[in-house]
């Protein structure tokens, strides 16, 4: 009946349940659109994001590749001045009356050196090896044989031949004192930015 409380109750109940669905759904489907507006964006960053991290990880491992070229580059350059020390050591201990016959690597790592020669007295023998010791260049100076001999340009006079071993090990940077390879303005180019060490600090 049309005036049934029952019947009026229902219908009121149901159109409240429509509009409670339709209010759902529209903000259900508001949702939705922000969703996927957020998921468009997030897709975009992601792609862009994602070349940033590939060429980051390309630097890096550029970065990577120059710093080990780097070091292998110093490696060998650390090397390079090695026996120009080992010869201008030898030369400036060598006292007068004394005279090389060899010079020769006998290990590489640590470098270990053998000097072979002839002196006019033991004397001169001991001068050298007191000179080498006090290089900073050197160390562990040995004497590993020494003999009595004539000598082969006068027959009459007597010499010591001999033959002791040492150790190169350069001192810390601080100690030494570095010139330019190149003059400043040599052939219009500026100096060189290497060095090379000359001396130690003390005169050794």
């Amino acid at each position: 009946m049309p005036g049934d409380p029952y019947i009026l109750g229902a219908v009121a109940a149901g159109i409240l349940s429509i509009a409670v669905m339709g209010w759902l759904f529209m903000g259900v489907r508001a949702d939705r659109e922000e969703v996927e507006v957020a998921l468009t964006s997030a897709v975009r960053d992601s792609v862009r994001f994602g070349d940033i991290i590939q060429r980051t990880g390309q630097l890096t491992a550029r970065r990577d590749s120059i710093a080990q070229r780097v070091a292998i580059i110093q490696d060998i350059d650390a090397g390079r001045f090695t026996w120009a020390h080992v010869m201008d050591e030898v030369g400036r201990a060598l006292p007068d009356y004394t005279w090389l016959t060899e010079v020769a690597q006998v290990q590489a790592e640590p470098l270990q050196i053998r000097l072979a020669g002839g002196a006019g007295s033991n004397f001169a023998v001991t001068t050298f090896m007191q000179n080498l010791e006090a290089s900073r260049f050197l160390r562990e100076v040995t004497l590993e044989r020494t003999e009595q001999a004539q000598s082969s340009d006068s027959p009459g006079d007597l010499i010591y031949n001999f033959e002791l071993t040492m150790t190169y090990e350069p001192p810390p940077l601080d100690q030494l004192e570095t010139v330019p390879l190149f003059e400043e303005g040599l052939a219009g180019h500026p100096a060189a930015s290497d060095s090379v060490a000359v001396s130690d600090t003390t005169g050794g």
